[in-house]
């Protein structure tokens, strides 16, 4: 069940995107950026992380699961560290996924060079 799960919660979150990208004038920016905000109020909220128990992947891997771990770590380095914790929490979460991203896109860029459109 948990890949049903999965499927549609992942699915929910995408075509309530393209729905906005649709009939909005908002810009896939700044959906974006809505969405990973979402993520990290309801995961301050406590209410993302049953969603993440039920669904697994197809909530901790779209944007809104970015906002939510910033959230998380924020919270769990304010306990370790007292006020400290908002300035490097999110961070210190989030930093082997921001890691794998810089060297990834370092190594395709070795090896493939962009062209215009």
């Amino acid at each position: 069940m948990t890949y049903l799960y999965a499927f549609l919660l992942g699915g929910l979150l995408c075509a309530v995107g393209q729905v906005l990208i649709d009939f909005t004038r908002l810009t896939p920016a700044r959906i974006l950026v809505s969405y990973v905000v979402a993520g990290c109020i309801l995961g301050g909220l406590g209410w993302y992380e049953p969603l993440i128990g039920k669904a697994g992947a197809g909530a901790s891997v779209p944007l809104t699961g970015f906002g939510y771990l910033l959230a998380d770590g924020v919270k769990t380095r304010v306990n370790e560290a007292g006020f400290s914790g908002v300035l490097t929490g999110g961070l210190t979460a989030a930093a082997g996924g921001i890691t794998a991203a810089m060297c990834f896109a370092f190594l395709f860029a070795l090896f493939f060079r962009s062209k215009p459109k």
